[in-house]
């Protein structure tokens, strides 16, 4: 009797896809030693944008916080239609080595890369990259042997998103019927999470916040008032300020939010979902104030999570120039005047800055997402 070890234990227990990448890598350098980085990016297929997402390293990662148009990645983009990997045995001699995310890796030392494009069911959703810093590796033999490792990672890639996904759709159904009776509309949630995602990529050197917890922040933005689904319509519809009893019945859909949300991750098996306590602490924070005004705790300062500095500063500023049945819509520069205005009393003053600078970007999404008139 012999034994044998496991080069996918780490499969056995409950690792998050972070950790699964890593010990997929760890798996690949046993027969493939000079491969020194995986890694994963992302694709909006709403916005055309490409970004960063998961990485093996453990030094430096020469795409942190990396984002472009695909159109501005001509080649990638070109992997992306032919539906072929692409090989670049010398990244000194690549013709397309003037495009951005091939300038950081030749900074890095990298001197070969093996690129993967995802799809599930036809549609592309991202790529995978194996980098070296040796030229001239990337044989027939070791492209069929990375071919497998590449279509596991997708697959464990796909996983965690399918799994992401679970949570909007468990709820839409009766989110579909709370959005009938509810001001805010599906453009508002594509707008503010977006905002969020922008005020996250901003903090992330200082706060140290790597691109999962940026995209997880997206992803879940758009969850943080799902207890409103609980709220009475009465109260949720009510035109004119509401009372002091109805006031504390509205109040009480952070907490609400934040139980079904528990619910939902006990039920599906979602513990262990990278950064799940991002969700968690967006839903049941988010109305908490600077100041120790808020609800549901009354916390202050930095006893609020980031995550929900991060959304507060997002919604405030979308329905502060979104068009309500109650007022019109704000400028943009009014609207920044009134966040400041409030920012360390009510919203995070880094935060707010954090949005205000990206104003182009802003424009953009506001273009790209503008408000239907018909909800």
């Amino acid at each position: 009797m012999s034994t044998h070890h496991d080069a996918f234990e780490i499969f056995n227990k409950h690792p998050t896809l972070r950790e699964k990448l890593v010990g997929a890598y760890n798996a690949v350098t046993e027969t493939l030693p000079f491969i020194a980085r995986v890694a994963v990016t992302l694709y909006d297929p709403e916005t055309m944008v490409l970004r960063s997402y998961l990485h093996s390293s453990c030094d430096d990662n020469p795409l942190v916080h990396y984002q472009a148009l695909l159109d501005d990645a001509p080649s990638l983009k070109e992997i992306m239609k032919q539906g072929h990997p692409r090989v670049i045995n010398n990244m000194l001699t690549f013709e397309h080595k003037n495009q951005e995310h091939l300038r950081r890796i030749g900074r890095q030392g990298f001197a070969a890369s093996y690129t993967l494009p995802m799809f599930n069911n036809g549609e592309f959703f991202g790529f995978i990259f194996f980098n070296s810093f040796e030229k001239d590796v990337f044989t027939e033999k070791v492209l069929r042997e990375l071919d497998s490792y590449g279509h596991i990672i997708s697959l464990m890639v796909l996983n965690e998103l399918s799994m992401l996904n679970v949570l909007p759709a468990a709820i839409k159904p009766t989110d579909n019927i709370t959005r009938t009776r509810n001001p805010e509309t599906g453009s508002h949630l594509d707008r503010m999470s977006r905002y969020s995602r922008i005020i996250a990529k901003e903090m992330a050197e200082k706060h140290e916040l790597d691109d999962g917890y940026i995209q997880h922040v997206f992803m879940f933005a758009p969850l943080h008032d799902i207890g409103k689904i609980a709220i009475p319509d009465n109260i949720l519809l009510k035109p004119g300020n509401l009372d002091e009893e109805e006031l504390k019945i509205m109040k009480t859909h952070s907490r609400t939010g934040r139980e079904m949300i528990d619910n939902i991750i006990d039920n599906f098996g979602l513990s262990n979902v990278d950064n799940i306590s991002i969700l968690r602490n967006i839903a049941e924070y988010h109305h908490e104030a600077l100041n120790g005004t808020g609800y549901p705790d009354g916390r202050a300062g930095e006893d609020i999570p980031l995550e929900a500095r991060i959304v507060a500063v997002a919604d405030v500023f979308d329905a502060l120039t979104s068009p309500r049945p109650y007022k019109e819509a704000w400028s943009n520069d009014i609207a920044f005047i009134m966040l400041r205005k409030i920012s360390g009393e009510k919203l995070d003053h880094e935060c707010v800055e954090a949005l205000i600078a990206h104003r182009s970007e802003i424009e953009e999404i506001q273009e790209l997402f503008k408000e239907d008139v018909y909800g």
